[in-house]
């Protein structure tokens, strides 16, 4: 049975709580006694004047003083650490953290041990040098305290890719049956419309289309946020898959009255990929472009069988390479060029990061190029971008054709 008195008299009697607390106070050592919660319950004079909360209310050990995750301390001390070493910054300075457990009662007694600042214009002899032991102790405190800020922020990034996820989930299908009415009133199948209701029911429909667009790409980061990601790996025509997708963009291109122009090279090879997540790759690229390209302009999609040189320990000669270079193509190319505004090149690394927009007045979330750049990568593939301001962009990827 865990006793609830930390220390007892001479004929066994425990010592009442206030008692031991003003025993502590004669220490010159700041000492806290904590349950596992965090809530302090003895703080010694010391303590409470290096803490800063002398004659206020007491914080929580653990959100209030070391501003550190409960779970990275106990989990140590369930695996066998007598000791878990930290760091603080007090009211009176900076002070590394000893805190043991103390398992008669399941508390913790954490003891401060204040950095001594050296005297101004006083030299400092060997003795106050610090030694390896110190430098040694202080690294892992350091460490230890990286590593809870480091969980707290996975935890934190945990939770906004699950509330997305849910927030898409929740969505997809009342949108589903939205736009399904959209196209149903459309289609004159429950009666004629004017030109003025079709005009405002096609306005509607769009915006419909555009939220739906948001919560996939939402699914997408999400799934690849969680390492859920699967490649359906399957021989597959590249032509055809290019061929419907620019079938079902046509419509959002007429719409901004922008000119597509499809090269799709006659050799393009027939080879393991994945159908849906290469046409999203791409829908991502014509979904930026056409962000970015005034009415009037173009957008063209080429692809061709290309030679991917990817230097290795033992390098064919430069005449072999050549060679090699025209007669076997080990990958496709696809690009995407659109005659739009340009990106400076200080920014083509940062729009392919999660939530990165360059120009702040255009819409979306940022995650458009962030997906395409994780699925090319998933594929062994790679993405980059060719552009100027003023001259337009060029998205290129290269999907390898063997995946031994």
């Amino acid at each position: 049975m865990r006793r609830t008195i930390t220390a007892e008299t001479h004929q066994g009697e425990p010592l009442p709580l206030n008692v031991v607390a003003g025993l502590a106070d004669f220490l010159d050592v700041p000492i806290l006694v904590s349950d596992r919660t965090g809530r302090i319950v003895i703080a010694n004079k010391r303590a409470t004047e290096f803490g800063g909360f002398s004659g206020g209310a007491i914080p929580n050990l653990f959100e209030g003083l070391l501003h550190v995750d409960p779970r990275v301390i106990i989990d140590q001390m369930e695996r066998g650490e007598r000791e878990v070493h930290l760091q603080m910054d007090g009211l009176a300075g900076k002070a590394r953290v000893r805190i043991q457990w103390l398992p008669e009662t399941d508390w913790l007694m954490v003891r401060l041990e204040p950095y001594e600042a050296a005297s101004p214009g006083k030299a400092t002899d060997s003795g106050n040098q610090p030694t390896v032991q110190t430098l040694l102790r202080e690294r892992e405190i350091t460490y230890r305290n990286l590593l809870a800020a480091y969980l707290r922020l996975q935890e934190v990034n945990r939770q906004k890719t699950v509330f997305l996820a849910s927030a898409a989930h929740e969505l997809k299908t009342p949108l589903a049956v939205i736009k399904g009415y959209y196209d149903l009133l459309l289609s004159d199948s429950l009666g004629k419309l004017n030109d003025k209701q079709r005009d405002i029911l096609q306005e509607s429909k769009e915006s419909c289309e555009r939220l739906v667009r948001l919560v996939s790409m939402f699914l997408n980061y999400s799934t690849l946020e969680s390492g859920k990601l699967v490649l359906h790996l399957r021989e597959n025509d590249m032509r055809d898959c290019l061929t419907e997708l620019t079938t079902r963009w046509n419509e959002a291109f007429q719409r901004k009255h922008v000119r597509m122009e499809i090269f799709l090279d006659p050799g393009l090879p027939v080879f393991k990929f994945d159908y849906q997540k290469v046409q999203q790759t791409v829908a991502n690229l014509f979904d930026n472009a056409l962000k970015h390209t005034p009415a009037g302009g173009s957008i063209s999609l080429h692809a061709e069988p290309h030679f991917w040189e990817r230097r290795g320990g033992s390098e064919a000669p430069p005449t072999d390479r050549r060679r090699q270079r025209m007669e076997n193509a080990n990958s496709v190319l696809v690009s995407v060029t659109d005659t739009g505004t340009g990106i400076a090149t200080e920014h083509h690394q940062e729009i392919f990061e999660d939530f990165v927009r360059v120009d702040r007045t255009s819409s979306g979330m940022g995650l458009g190029l962030a997906i395409a750049k994780r699925l090319v990568q998933a594929h062994r593939g790679k993405i980059w971008v060719d552009s100027e301001p003023r001259h337009g962009c060029t998205f290129t990827f290269l999907l390898p054709i063997d995946h031994k």
